[in-house]
C-alpha cells in the first residue's frame, strides 16, 4: 500500500470516528430522556440513567405530566401563539423586504445596515428596555401583547425574503403595473405566491424558535395557571427540593410528538423549502 493511499485511509477512518462520536453525543440525551420517561419514581431513584426500565408499558409518568402540567392548555396557547406569530412575521417581513428590494429611496442602504447591526446585538442585553416597554403598555400576562412582541422584526426572515425578491425579475412588476395593477396587487397577486420556498424556510426557522421559546414566555407570561405554554408547562416539576425528571422527560416526549408529526407529513415541503432557500440565498 502506497503512502498516499494509507494517508487517505487513515483520514477516512478518523472522519468516520468523528462522525460516530458526534452522532453518539447528539443522540445520547434523547436516549436518556426516553429511558427515564418510562421509569417509576422508585425505579428512577434507585437506578442510573442508562439502566433500562423494567416495563416499557409504564405510562403513569405521561398521565401525570399531561394532567399536572396542564399540557392541554399549554398546547392550545402555543398553537395560538405559533399561528399568529408566523402569520404576522411572514406578512410584515415579506412586505418590508418588498419595499427595500423594489423601491430605491434615500436611506434604503442605511435601513439594511441598521437591520444588520441589530442582528449583532444579543437579545438578552435588550431585555431590560423591552420589559419596561411591555410593562408600560400593560402587556405583562397579556397573551396578545406577547404575540405582538414575538412578531417583532425578524432580521433573518427579512434578509431571506430580500434575497428571493432580488432573484425575481422586475419585469413582472412593470408588466402588472402597465396592466393597471396597484403595488398591493403586484405584491399579493404576483410576487407573494412566488415566495413559497422562502415562506417555508421562514416558517421552519421562526416556528422552531417560537415553539421552543422558554425565556421570554416565562418572563412575560407569568400566570402559569392560565398562560402556560409548551415550553413553560414542565416548570411545575422543578422545585427547591429537587426536580422530578421522570415526569419532565415524559412531558418532553409529549411535546416532541406534534413536531414529529408535522415533520413526517411535510418533510417534502420542508426539504424543498430549505434547499431552495440555500440556492436562492
Amino acid at each position: 500500500m502506497s503512502m498516499a493511499k494509507m494517508k487517505r485511509t487513515i483520514i477516512s477512518i478518523l472522519l468516520y470516528i468523528t462522525l460516530l462520536l458526534g452522532s453518539f453525543v447528539s443522540v445520547l440525551p434523547l436516549v436518556v430522556c426516553v429511558i427515564t420517561a418510562f421509569k417509576s419514581p422508585e425505579e428512577y431513584a434507585s437506578t442510573n440513567v442508562m439502566t433500562l426500565p423494567k416495563s416499557w408499558l409504564y405510562l403513569e409518568n405521561f398521565k401525570q405530566a399531561w394532567t399536572q402540567a396542564n399540557m392541554g392548555l399549554a398546547f392550545r396557547n402555543s398553537a395560538v401563539i405559533l399561528v399568529c406569530v408566523l402569520a404576522g412575521s411572514i406578512l410584515t417581513g415579506s412586505m418590508l423586504a418588498y419595499v427595500l428590494s423594489r423601491f430605491k429611496f434615500r436611506g434604503n442602504g442605511l435601513i439594511r445596515n441598521m437591520f444588520l447591526f441589530a442582528s449583532l446585538l444579543p437579545g438578552i442585553a435588550m431585555q431590560v428596555s423591552v420589559y419596561q416597554i411591555m410593562y408600560s403598555l400593560g402587556w405583562i400576562n397579556f397573551l396578545p401583547g406577547y404575540i405582538i412582541m414575538m412578531c417583532g422584526t425578524d432580521i433573518i426572515s427579512i434578509y431571506i425574503f430580500i434575497q428571493f425578491f432580488e432573484n425575481i425579475s422586475v419585469s413582472l412588476d412593470e408588466a402588472a403595473i402597465m396592466d393597471g395593477c396597484t403595488y398591493f396587487g403586484v405584491f399579493f397577486r404576483i410576487l407573494f405566491p412566488l415566495l413559497k420556498p422562502a415562506i417555508v424556510t421562514v416558517m421552519i426557522l421562526k416556528g422552531v424558535g417560537v415553539y421552543n421559546e422558554y425565556y421570554t414566555a416565562n418572563l412575560y407570561l407569568q400566570d402559569k395557571n392560565r398562560l402556560v405554554t409548551v415550553a413553560t408547562s414542565l416548570f411545575k416539576f422543578t422545585g427547591p427540593l429537587g426536580n422530578q425528571y421522570n415526569y419532565i422527560c415524559a412531558g418532553v416526549i409529549i411535546t416532541m410528538i406534534p413536531a414529529l408529526i408535522v415533520f413526517i407529513l411535510c418533510q417534502k415541503q420542508i426539504y424543498g423549502g430549505l434547499a431552495a432557500g440555500a440556492v436562492k440565498g
